[in-house]
């Protein structure tokens, strides 16, 4: 018979409202109230971060309920086990006794169990002249079965915010993979756009992107990527709808590798049906001796090293990286966004790119930038204008400048000679 059912823990622990609260959800049980006590227990291990629980209190909640004889936990029965530390522990995998009482205390902080201590702190359970316990001196486990409705919703919430996360990351893994890509397309088809912006606003809407990110941060972080990925795909389906669909595969050929506006050969074709009619189609000497291909994007970056320290993000690694470095070039050197957009139509915005870095690189030398640039522009309309002497005087005087330092008494070539040769091809 069972004589009190304690209600406070022995020794010098204290009681708080949070166990009395246990105790009487403990005490609200259904008569007829059967759980499994092992589902019960995943539920709870995979709402432990809302519960307050930590690893190591599992496995010792583990071992507990390893401790009862039946699959379930049944208010009928009882509820209440009473293995000695040692037992715990080793149930535990040789835990010490002292996290084995800290973690005790964090399972009843949390409400998982109840401590029923007897008068001395000893854990037993005294059974009558039929063999059935009279009273028990233990944990009690009746705040799983009371509150295992709980568990379940917790558990359900869990994997819920799980799965919104995991797709929330897919989504901003997709949008990234998509931007970059389209951008590297519209640069290499010469599709007509402000690459250079769209890939500064791509690069600063990542680079707010920290390590480990809540949910709701990437799902913003995505809406605003979204916008920036509608942008892209209407410029180039635009783009796409205004060529003719019945070309054949050799003209789009053709197409891919007349695209960029700022070519040599476009050039060279551009001048020669302008005096077509009176068949004289003649080219610059520094013109037709350039190289028939693009220039080299380390050949750029060593020539015009300024731009670099513009980079945002990690660097100048390819195109994308060095339109955005000049898209912020552009206003530092007071060049008008008329006139930028001008020279992205007549060079094309690569080439425009690269003429910008070489006036950023001379920026010392050139008293209006925007003027500059405009003059650039119109030889570029006329078919008598290239990057290529542009950088290459760059790399010269870079390796004149080289060959000075080494050689101090060698006479510096003046500052007018070193603007001409922004437009001289070199002998090479």
């Amino acid at each position: 018979m069972q004589t009190h059912v304690t209600t406070t823990p022995f020794g010098r622990r204290p009681m708080s409202i949070g166990q009395m609260a246990s105790q009487v959800a403990a005490n609200s049980l259904p008569q007829e109230a059967t759980v499994e006590k092992w589902k019960v227990f995943r539920s709870i291990r995979e709402a432990r971060d809302l519960l307050g629980a930590t690893d190591r209190s599992l496995a010792i909640l583990n071992a507990l309920l390893s401790f009862h004889p039946d699959s379930e936990l049944s208010s009928e029965g009882g509820l209440i086990v009473w293995p000695s530390n040692e037992q715990l522990m080793a149930r535990a995998n040789g835990m010490p006794a002292a996290t084995l009482r800290r973690h005790l205390a964090v399972l009843v902080d949390c409400g998982l169990i109840i401590r029923r201590d007897s008068p001395n702190g000893k854990r037993f359970a005294r059974k009558g002249r039929g063999g059935e316990i009279e009273q028990a001196y233990g944990f009690d486990l009746s705040p799983i079965v009371a509150r295992a409705a709980e568990f379940g919703e917790l558990a359900d919430a869990v994997r819920a915010e799980k799965k919104a996360f995991k797709v929330a990351k897919e989504r901003l893994t997709l949008l990234r993979r998509d931007i970059v890509k389209m951008i590297d397309a519209g640069i290499a088809e010469g599709v007509p756009g402000n690459w250079g912006r769209v890939s500064q606003i791509y690069q600063e809407t990542v680079g707010r992107l920290p390590r480990t990110a809540p949910r709701q941060f990437i799902e913003s972080l995505c809406e605003e990527l979204q916008e920036l990925w509608i942008e892209v795909r209407d410029i180039l389906e635009t783009f796409t709808k205004a060529q003719n669909p019945s070309a054949n595969e050799s003209h789009f050929e053709r197409h891919i590798q007349n695209s960029n506006p700022d070519s040599i050969s476009e050039s060279e074709n551009g001048f020669g049906k302008k005096n077509e009619a009176n068949s004289e189609a003649e080219e610059p000497d520094n013109l037709r001796s350039l190289p028939k291909r693009e220039l080299p994007l380390g050949i750029v970056l060593d020539a015009c090293p300024i731009l670099k320290d513009l980079a945002p993000g990690s660097g100048i690694r390819q195109w994308r990286d060095f339109l955005a470095a000049a898209e912020v070039a552009r206003p530092m050197l007071g060049v008008s966004q008329s006139a930028w957009r001008d020279a992205c139509q007549a060079m094309g915005e690569v080439q425009a790119a690269i003429a910008l870095a070489a006036i950023l690189q001379r920026s010392d030398q050139i008293n209006s930038a925007g003027g500059y640039l405009r003059s650039l522009t119109e030889k570029a309309r006329d078919g008598q204008f290239s990057t290529w002497p542009m950088v290459m005087a760059l790399l010269r005087a870079k390796l004149e400048a080289d060959k000075t330092a080494a050689s101090p008494d060698r006479k510096q070539p003046k500052d007018n000679q070193a603007e001409e040769r922004l437009y001289e091809a070199s002998e090479a």
